[in-house]
């Protein structure tokens, strides 16, 4: 007997059911609960006939879009050619072909390549290939750095919303302000630390960009005190900054970098940690251990197919010379278009990883809508615009995960300049119904009142 496939609206009760009815109740109420049909590039299809324009890019993920044609292609092909996907007992030749290209993207000193699938997996594995190459225990991380929500990573990230209730993670992590190089040399002078793990530029605080020099004086003082500089590139590799990795625009050459998201076109789960061949020699180091540091999933076959397919399309289609282009002029429009505002502060970014800055409203008017509803949850401000956003214009976007007043702006590298003349309308458009309607207010402050009572 056939099973019949059960619709959208018994799906969706089977997943409250089984899987996270609090995800479903947050999407009920900020009323962004659709059934996505098909997505295409930057245009996400809705069973009611709504088409939504995807600014988040599934926090960088879809780089080259969704569904690129040609990934979709490579996939197909090799699933009709029935190959060794996960045999796990040979040399998988596609891992060596992608890790080549990987390698000589990036440059520098990176030669070696451990594919994993996922960017905390691979943060996770930086820390222990650190531990092994150095003989020290202590990892350090930069405040508002956000590195993935497994127990290593996790123990990354000082913002206590992503910590509570977990318990003790990771021991011998400490942490430096990001930018506050006086305090890096003091701690790297204890010679405790095997790495300095951080994200060139820290999306999820808010698209912190860096000073011109400040990431090439990490680097010296990392190399001083002989710990390893990794970079965090999950968010800002392939491509989304202009460059392959955000770390060539600021003329660093890191011991590690993690590269994830982005690195398969966002159809198979995939990581890569990059290493020079003297922290490969610490793990690997004997026929003995070849096999000390392993994952599942890594290196199979879909996963390096497709990763081969979207570096050939980050090339031909010049998406890195693209970013940088559309994202320049997208600032700029932003800044023309909302220094009006109150409650703007700035616009930041480079390439397509870009932040609109929201502040606290200094009139009488406005700030008592807006302490409201800080009182019931300080992210209920921001979503509530990415609920506007959302449902009044079709834009798909997100606050970042550490900075509630920050809209972070990262569509697919492929957007045009109509979709991107409709954000920035979008965006006006919200904002002054935040600056002029009452009723803007009203409704969050129920929806608040709903979702939050218990808590």
């Amino acid at each position: 007997m056939l099973r019949t496939m059960p619709d959208a609206d018994v799906g969706e009760n089977l997943y409250a059911r089984y899987v996270n009815p609090q995800w479903v109740r947050l999407l009920d109420a900020l009323q962004m609960n659709v059934t996505y049909t098909r997505c295409s590039g930057a245009e996400l299809h809705t069973s009611d006939g709504r088409t939504i324009t995807d600014f988040n890019s599934g926090y960088c993920v879809h780089n080259i879009g969704h569904n690129h044609p040609r990934v979709i292609a490579a996939l197909k092909d090799e699933l009709d050619k029935k190959g060794p996907a996960m045999l796990q007992s040979h040399v998988p030749e596609l891992a060596g072909q992608l890790a080549e290209r990987l390698c000589r993207l990036a440059g520098g000193r990176l030669a070696k390549v451990f594919f994993g699938s996922s960017g905390s997996e691979g943060v996770e594995a930086a820390i222990k290939f650190a531990r092994a190459h150095t003989g020290r225990s202590g990892i350090l991380g930069a405040s508002g750095g956000f590195h993935g929500l497994t127990c290593g990573a996790l123990s990354l990230m000082t913002n206590d919303f992503w910590r509570k209730g977990f318990g003790l993670l990771l021991p011998d992590t400490e942490f430096v302000s990001y930018g506050n190089l006086h305090d890096l040399e003091l701690k790297l002078a204890s010679r405790s630390f095997a790495a300095f793990i951080l994200e060139p530029v820290q999306s999820e605080a808010g698209v912190i960009v860096p000073s011109g020099d400040y990431l090439k004086k990490v680097q010296e003082l990392c190399r001083k005190h002989k710990t390893l500089l990794v970079m965090d590139e999950v968010q800002t590799g392939f491509y989304r900054t202009g460059s392959f990795v955000a770390s060539h625009q600021f003329g660093v050459d890191p011991d590690m970098v993690v590269l994830a998201k982005a690195i398969s076109g966002g159809l198979v789960p995939c990581s890569a940690v990059l290493m020079s061949d003297d922290i490969y020699k610490s793990v690997y180091s004997t026929i003995k251990r070849s096999l000390i540091h392993t994952s599942t999933f890594s290196e199979n076959g879909l996963a390096m197919r497709a990763g081969l397919a979207t570096l050939d399309i980050l090339e031909d289609e010049q998406l890195g010379k693209r970013a940088t282009i559309k994202g320049e002029q997208l600032r700029k429009n932003l800044l023309e278009r909302l220094t009006k505002y109150e409650m703007f502060s700035e616009v930041r970014g480079i390439g397509m990883l870009n932040a609109v800055q929201l502040r606290a409203p200094r009139s009488l008017k406005l700030r008592l809508g807006f302490e409201t509803l800080s009182k019931i949850h300080p992210a209920l401000f921001g979503q509530v615009l990415v609920m506007h956003l959302f449902r009044d214009h079709g834009i798909l976007s997100q606050v970042c995960g550490n900075n509630f007043m920050v809209l972070k702006v990262s569509p697919p590298l492929t957007i045009d300049d109509t979709q991107l003349e409709r954000f920035v309308s979008a965006l006006d458009q919200t904002l002054e119904s935040v600056h002029n309607s009452s009723s803007f207010w009203v409704e969050p402050i129920k929806i608040g009142q709903r979702l939050f009572r218990s808590m």
